[in-house]
């Protein structure tokens, strides 16, 4: 017998059994062992819609198990009745019962969970996999009964398990085809709109979880859930929190409301514009709500993972292992699965299981491998396993396209990777890489500004992120170690920056205020460097013993610098005896006071102090140098020799500083040598290619080496291989090609030299060259900048270099006052040096040259002026040579003949002074007669212009008073004629008044064109008038121009009269004759008519 449905309230079901005995089920109050309620359905062979109706109720109360038996019982029973056909909505119901239960099953089960061990469960795909089955046999059953496999029901539940598949475009044609036989169907809307959720088009999916809403208030899954998620995602998040809060007071136990409010909450404790309290309250709602959407439900993904973050910030990693765990177990999005496994790894690393961490983090980055976190994690974990380059690669993929993640976390650190040099690593690849470094932190730092700048803009509150990188001190000073060697500028910056970061925490570190100190001493602001190493003593001297004494010792020694190259040196002095009475072994100190001692004229002090230092610390390759410098300069070119060579042969033999003096010292000495024996010359042909070989080595082991690099351009412009070793050119010719081609080759080198080396001798260098190729111009130009920028024009030699090329240049061009110039530095020189008797030689041989220069010019080219200097300079150099050829000294830097024979070559020569003088003064004075008379032509021709620009002046002045005369006598017969007119108008117009006048009928004419009347004359006038501008004038115009023209004024006179303004009132009133218009001012051409 079948059984029915109660229809009174719907909740119950009667079953009919055999013997007319009816059985009610009350659903309200299901047992749930669904045996007692199996055997009835059996005994009752009721229909499907019965079993299915008994199914349905029992999963509704969540007694998934029971339902599926009724189901299984049901098909056992259709198919024992032979009535399969009817079968397909039962195969349909066990599919949806076995995606109800897939939603609750775990996604993966990991076989080496710590925490969350799953045992005897099933995982999803089990469940998907006999929902497919079911549904297909469904599809069978009904084929095989002729029924077709089509209708709603096999539709939807086939769209639903595609949908928990992810086949998305299966699922969207299985919803739109019911959608398409019955548009309002809830379930298929809803499934639709999670589609095109999942797609982002936010707008259609809002658009369809609002029509199912509308259809269906209480629909469960609420629509309103996925309506807050469409409304969050075109950023309207007010209105998602409004629509979550609704769907949370209509149905209070659903968790899904409840996460979401709880993620809102805590993302609402992150904005900056909140106060802390504020803050606080909104993070503490969200754990409530978040704790509770778990105890809700614990199969959640999307739950554990928000929670599994709160145990992580309480630090309660054991807990926060097991929601990770379970996040990944139950994971069914790739998100969901890749956060889980960073929280795994996140709770590892900070236990220090590092293996374990590195496992789960290389599996969140093989899912996302642009996940900023995942890469971030990943890269940690390379650096503790000391992977470097992998760190590198990790991280440089994340910010790199395609598909660029901007991370100023991750920036920052590759940067900082890139900037740490790494074993293995050639020269160039580290400078490629710290320029690398260098973009890397510039980019970040632009990010943190753009971040600031906006946030002061009020268009959104600051980022922590981003404030807590620019806040952070040690990336500044890896910036400035970036630029310290580049840039300047960008070095001070950096360094300032991290003193600002260390001024805001409360103390600031001494060691930024040093380096800070030492870049203004570098660039010679010596009074901001003391400044700063003063206050970095202060700040040191508040710190523990052992460090303050550290950073003591340094920052004193830099102040003590600062006040020698300040000139203070009894105060550095101070300083220095005060740091080595604490370090008595501070090599440096004893350096410097060694050169203080040198400088202030005290060489045998400075000596014995090097010596000292020498004795305790014979190793110091920088005392060893410093020593060898002090050698050199003092004359000891010999004792340097050994000593250098000690240096490289027993101490460091590729110390390049000691490499570079040998070579210096072999050079210079093999290039003094004037030994004509054919061993000395051979000799120091050897020396010359030793030096050569010792600048070679220097650069093989510093390549950026510019002290080598200059030697080896001195040798190729000196030709120290060629003509300076012995070796005689072929030709003059030869000579002076060979000679052009080196000095090209070397000025090459020093420019490059230039750009790292800030000496003066690179610039006299280079002048050097440029003499040698005859461009004193630029050789000028070069000494110039050696002697201002370096040497304070103090340096006597580049003061004669310049000496030197002044007057080359005088003697190319033939010009005296380049030939004064060249005096003018011989004469600084000497002012220098006053008792170096080669200068003094050099000033007599400038002024005699420059004596004989004049006189080889002609008068034309020279002037009385400088004649008469030079004569008396040359007349000086008389007695300046007399003197140097009666010198009796055993050693003298001239030759006493040469010098002899230029004092008798002066007397010959100032023999024909005065007839130079006569002949200049008879040239000038000429000249000067020929420019007076010129000058007293031009005066006359000047005055005579004058005198006739007075009389046309003059001619105008008369001209112009006739004119204006006759002009005023035809105004006034104007004016006469004028008042004849008015009078004789006044007359014809009483005469004629007294007549009878025929009416006519007078129109106002319009606009500005006046008043006309309408009626004809007696007697028609050949001409016409024309309309006068301003009728409202006192003084209208009388005449046109063209009737002057046309008619002579006699005919017109009696006929005219003046309009006056109380006719214009008459004209209102009644006729009148024609009107005439006079004119306001009558022209000159008038004038000439009416005469």
């Amino acid at each position: 017998m079948e059984g029915s449905v109660n229809g009174t309230n719907g909740r119950s079901i009667d079953i009919e059994l055999g013997g007319q005995e009816v059985i009610t089920i009350d659903l309200v109050d299901l047992d749930p062992n669904p045996d007692d309620v199996l055997d009835l359905l059996r005994d009752g062979q009721c229909k499907v819609s019965v079993w299915g109706r008994l199914a349905g109720e029992y999963w509704r109360r969540g007694y998934l198990t029971a339902a599926e038996r009724i189901a299984h019982a049901a098909i056992e029973s259709l198919t024992a009745n032979g009535t399969t056909a009817h079968s397909p909505p039962i195969y349909a119901l066990l599919a949806n019962i076995q995606i109800a239960q897939a939603q609750k099953a775990p996604k993966v089960i990991l076989p080496d969970a710590r925490e969350d061990k799953l045992a005897g469960v099933r995982p999803k795909e089990e469940y998907y996999r006999e929902a497919a089955q079911y549904l297909n046999t469904g599809e069978r059953a009904a084929a095989e009964s002729g029924e077709g496999v089509g209708g709603t029901l096999a539709f939807l539940t086939r769209g639903i398990h595609q949908l928990a598949t992810r086949s998305m475009d299966d699922a969207m044609r299985s919803f739109e085809g019911v959608l398409a036989e019955k548009p309002t169907n809830v379930v298929a809307q809803l499934g639709k709109a999670r589609i095109l959720y999942a797609r982002r088009n936010y707008p259609q999916a809002l658009k369809l979880f609002q029509q199912v809403l509308q259809l269906n208030p209480a629909c469960i899954p609420d629509p309103r859930i996925g309506i807050g998620l469409c409304l969050w995602a075109m950023d309207h998040k007010a209105k998602a929190k409004a629509a979550w809060q609704r769907s949370l007071e209509v149905n209070p136990s659903e968790w899904a409301a409840q996460l979401l409010l709880g993620l809102e909450s805590i993302n609402a404790s992150k904005n900056g514009d909140k106060t802390e309290q504020e803050c606080a309250q909104a993070f503490l709602t969200g754990t409530k709500y978040i704790e509770k959407a778990f105890n809700a439900n614990q199969k959640s993904a999307a739950a554990a993972n928000a929670l599994c973050e709160l145990f992580v910030r309480k630090n309660s990693l054991k807990r926060a292992l097991k929601l990770a765990e379970r996040t990944i177990q139950f994971a069914d999005t790739l998100t969901l699965l890749t956060e889980g496994n960073l929280r795994a790894a996140r709770v590892l690393h900070a236990e220090g299981s590092l293996k374990e961490a590195t496992k789960y983090y290389t599996t969140a980055t093989e899912g996302q491998p642009k996940h900023v976190l995942g890469a971030i994690g990943m890269a940690q974990m390379q650096i503790q396993n000391d992977e470097m380059a992998a760190a590198i690669h990790t991280l440089d993929t994340l910010i790199q396209p395609p598909n660029a993640q901007r991370s100023v976390e991750a920036t920052v650190m590759l940067a900082s990777l890139r900037a740490h040099p790494r074993p293995g690593v050639s020269s160039a690849d580290i400078a490629q890489e710290k320029t690398k470094a260098r973009e890397l932190f510039d980019r970040a730092c632009k990010a943190v500004e753009f971040d600031d700048l906006r946030a002061n803009g009020h268009a959104h509150a600051p980022n922590r992120v981003a404030s807590s990188i620019g806040d952070d001190m040690d990336m500044h000073v890896e910036i400035a170690r970036l630029w310290q060697e580049e840039n300047v500028e960008r070095t001070t910056k950096a360094l300032r920056d991290a003193l600002r970061v260390s001024a805001a925490s409360g103390h600031a570190d001494p060691r930024l205020l040093n380096n800070l100190g030492a870049l203004h001493q570098l660039e010679g602001n010596l009074g901001e460097a003391r400044a700063m190493y003063e206050e970095a003593l202060t700040k040191a001297a508040m710190l523990s013993a052992d460090d303050g004494e550290a950073m003591s010792t340094s920052i004193l020694y830099n102040l003590a610098r600062v006040y020698e190259d300040s000139g203070e040196n009894a105060m550095a002095k101070e300083a220095y005896d005060k740091l080595l009475s604490r370090h008595p072994e501070y090599v440096d100190a004893k350096i410097r006071q060694a050169h203080m001692l040198a400088n202030l004229g005290q060489p045998n002090e400075a000596h014995e102090l090097l010596k000292q230092a020498l004795v305790t610390q014979n190793t110091n390759l920088n005392l060893r140098a410093f020593y060898t410098t002090f050698l050199l300069q003092h004359n000891s070119a010999k004792a340097a020799k050994d000593f250098v060579f000690a240096t490289l042969k027993d101490h460091e033999r590729h110390d390049v500083y000691s490499l570079c003096a040998a070579a210096w010292i072999m050079y210079n000495q093999s290039r003094e040598s004037r030994d004509p024996d054919p061993k000395a010359l051979d000799e120091r042909k050897r020396n010359f290619q030793r030096a050569v070989e010792a600048y070679h080595k220097a650069l093989q082991l510093d390549p950026l080496c510019a002290v080598a690099a200059q030697g080896l351009a001195i040798v190729i412009a000196e030709d120290a291989l060629g003509t300076l070793s012995g070796v005689l050119p072929t030709s003059a010719a030869d000579d002076a090609q060979r000679r052009m081609k080196n000095s090209r080759e070397a000025l090459d080198v020093f420019g490059k030299v230039r750009e790292t080396l800030n000496d003066g001798s690179v610039y006299v260098n280079m002048g050097h060259c440029y003499y040698a190729r005859d461009e004193f111009d630029r050789a000028i130009e070069s000494y110039e900048t050696a002697s201002v920028r370096f040497y304070n024009a103090q340096n006597v030699s580049v003061l004669m270099c310049l000496c030197r090329s002044w007057y080359a240049k005088a003697t190319k061009e033939q010009t005296f006052a380049a030939m004064n110039t060249a005096l003018k530095y011989a004469q600084e020189a000497l002012h220098v040096q006053p008792s170096d008797k080669a200068i003094l030689y050099n000033i007599a041989m400038i002024q005699q040259k420059a004596a004989e220069l004049l006189f080889g010019l002609s008068p034309a080219k020279r002037t009385l002026k400088d004649l008469e200097w030079a004569i008396s300079q040359a007349n000086h150099a008389q007695r300046i040579f007399g003197s140097l050829a009666a010198d009796t000294s055993p050693f003298l830097p001239y030759n006493i003949e040469l010098a002899d024979q230029r004092r008798k070559y002066g007397e010959s020569m100032l023999r024909r002074a005065d007839e130079h003088l006569a002949t200049q003064k008879e040239f000038e004075a000429e000249a000067q007669a020929r420019l007076d008379a010129a000058r007293q032509k031009r005066q006359e021709e000047k005055q005579r212009q004058e005198a006739l620009e007075r009389v046309k002046v003059e001619e105008l002045r008369v001209q112009a008073e006739k004119l204006a005369g006759e002009r005023r006598l035809a105004r006034e017969q104007a004016l006469e004629w004028t008042r004849e007119v008015q009078m004789e108008s006044d007359e014809e117009r009483e005469r004629k008044s007294k007549r009878a006048p025929k009416k006519v009928k007078v129109e106002a004419e319009s606009g500005d064109e006046g008043l006309a009347t309408a009626a004809e004359p007696k007697k028609k006038r050949k001409g016409k008038l024309k309309k006068a501008n301003d009728q409202g004038d006192d003084n209208e115009q009388l005449f046109s121009d063209e009737d002057m023209d046309s008619k002579p004024t006699k005919k017109r006179g009696a006929k005219k009269r003046v309009v006056r303004d109380d006719d214009e009132q008459e004209a209102a009133g009644g006729p009148r004759k024609k009107q005439f218009k006079s004119k306001e001012y009558i022209s000159d051409t008038d004038d000439e008519e009416m005469s």
